[in-house]
């Protein structure tokens, strides 16, 4: 039996024609609301890309946590500019490299050869290193800590390269270009572990009889961290290089956890000091404009107005003495009911110290108290503030202090495990393996530790430290030669270690120089014991050896 189809007439539509048309309806408020979605993320993406300032690349890659290779060096190209263009920027890296290596730093081994019986000269090997002249012109000499200072201002990395000759075990250090390093091989499973730094390079060959460069080879090689030393040591990796007699110590600053590089200091100071660069100069064109005009006289009529441009003209228009147009301080003519004025200043700040905000970020960002940023002692009140935030800042160096330290320490211990595994090296030990690090055993029961001193930052009155070494040596436990450098280190002396080394003889046996006049004359061996009594130890006779045996004493003393 068939079923009656529906009929309509044409009038009213049935209700799957209305399921169908709600239908429709519904697909395109959805197409609608997917469109709008699309848009709101293209927006959002746009704000995104507008966080970045005018002129600035967008420096991150996708799914990376740290900036990319190419992106530091357009932030490294820009706090070179700013690092030597910038007043602010400039006067900041050397305020803070005074502060850090003003004052040198000491460097010494304590094991000296005098102690005890068998003990190795360790410090003579260190000394010998430091003195390097090559060395001295690349890490030690007072140029070259100010150099080495403003490149971590300015790139965030340093990279100490430690060429070491097999058989001697002597030590060079040198300084890799940044621009060179290209990336940080680490451990797969520590990632705060490096193993190798990659380094490409243009070589250049130079004729000797012309000095023309004319050979021109692009090189890549691996240099290994300079505490990496595994069992296996080949010569080349994937078909690169490996310079295993040039190891590496990556010194960086300004980095987060699990970042292969440093930042530089000035990054974070480059707006501000753009920002208060820009107000100057328009503070500079403000004044400029309002000194142009400083006269105003009304003119009834043309005729009139004709004679006084004659008469204004007929002044020099130059100054007869330098030359120059005199453009500033002239007068307006202006007809009977205009009015030529300046744009009211009432309740506006047009002086330079308005920008002092915009310098003071400088400050924060390199941590320097803005009065020595601008070289202006302020007000009393302000002076009286930023003189407190002295010891931040000393903290601050004394933080960058410890970084070179660490640093200084690697260097100075990978020296003397190397003149330990030469065979014609100057220290004799061994060198045990564990792992991929080595330890060091000097023979004679002889100590490696090497102390790394730093002139005091917190500007101390010397008298008071004096006395506060006076009175620690007065309770008879400090050794004569840990008073010496105590004292020395307190009135700001250099070469410490030099000067006390002398002041000991070969058996270790601090010798002590003529008392000072009235105070009873002779010498005491440090045999005197706890009785002490010495000049600033006292003063007067403790017996020992006579007058008669004393040795000639050190006038740098």
């Amino acid at each position: 039996m068939s079923r009656p189809r529906n009929r309509t007439n044409g009038t009213r539509p049935t209700g799957t024609a209305v399921a169908e048309a709600d239908h429709a309806a519904l697909f395109e408020q959805l197409a609608a609301e997917r469109n709008n979605v699309e848009l709101l993320r293209e927006s959002i993406a746009a704000l995104e890309l507008a966080i970045d300032d005018q002129g600035w690349q967008r420096l991150i890659a996708a799914g990376e946590q740290e900036f990319t290779r190419d992106g530091l060096r357009t932030i490294t190209a820009a706090c070179r500019l700013y690092g030597i263009k910038s007043p602010l920027i400039k006067r900041a890296l050397m305020l803070r490299t005074a502060y850090i290596f003003g004052q040198g730093v000491e460097i010494a081994a304590r094991a000296n050869g005098k102690r005890r019986e068998g003990e190795q000269d360790v410090n003579a090997v260190l000394q010998a290193f430091v003195d390097d002249p090559g060395n001295r012109r690349s890490v030690f000499g007072a140029e070259a800590q100010q150099r080495i200072e403003r490149t971590i201002g300015t790139d965030g990395n340093l990279f100490l390269s430690l060429w070491t000759r097999p058989s001697t075990g002597r030590v060079q250090v040198r300084v890799l270009p940044w621009d060179e390093i290209t990336d940080v091989i680490s451990n797969p499973d520590d990632a705060s572990e490096p193993w190798f730094y990659r380094r490409a390079w243009t070589h250049s060959a130079t004729n000797p009889a012309t000095g023309v460069s004319t050979t021109f080879e692009q090189r890549i090689a691996l240099y290994p961290a300079v505490n990496y030393r595994p069992k296996a040591r080949p010569t080349r990796l994937d078909g690169v290089e490996v310079r295993w007699d040039a190891p590496v110590r990556h010194v960086k600053a300004n980095d987060l956890e699990g970042w292969r590089f440093g930042i530089p200091d000035a990054y974070a100071a480059i707006d501000w000091a753009r920002a208060y660069k820009e107000f100057l100069e328009d503070w500079a064109r403000l004044v400029k404009s309002l000194s142009r005009f400083a006269w105003r006289t009304t003119a009834r009529g043309a005729a009139q107005a004709a004679g006084i441009k004659t008469r204004l003209a007929q002044m020099p228009s130059r100054d007869p003495g330098t030359g120059q147009s005199l453009d500033v301080g002239g007068t307006a003519i202006m007809p009977v009911g205009q009015v030529m004025e300046a744009i009211p200043k009432s309740g506006a700040t047009i002086d330079a110290g308005s920008g002092r905000p915009l310098a003071m970020m400088v400050a924060a960002a390199l941590g320097v108290p803005v009065t020595m940023l601008l070289a202006d002692p302020g007000s009393t009140g302000a002076r009286a503030v930023a003189e407190t935030l002295d010891q931040p800042m000393e903290l601050e160096m004394q933080c960058r202090q410890s970084l070179y330290t660490d640093v200084l320490r690697d260097v100075c211990e990978y020296v003397i495990r190397e003149a330990v595994r030469a065979p014609q090296g100057p220290l004799k030990g061994t060198v045990v393996a564990d792992g991929d690090r080595e330890t060091v055993t000097l023979a004679g029961d002889t100590e490696a530790t090497v102390d790394i001193t730093w002139p005091d930052l917190t500007g101390l009155d010397p008298a008071k430290l004096v006395e506060a070494v006076t009175k620690a040596n007065s309770t008879k436990t400090v050794p004569p030669e840990v008073t010496l450098r105590l004292l020395l280190t307190a009135l700001g002396q250099r070469n410490v270690d030099e000067l006390i080394d002398g002041m000991v003889d070969d058996e270790g046996v601090f010798q002590w120089p003529s008392g000072p006049p009235g105070s009873g004359g002779g010498q005491a061996s440090a045999g005197g014991g706890a009785d002490l009594d010495w000049g600033l130890f006292g003063g007067g006779d403790q017996g020992g050896q006579g007058d008669d045996e004393a040795p000639e004493q050190d006038p740098d003393v």
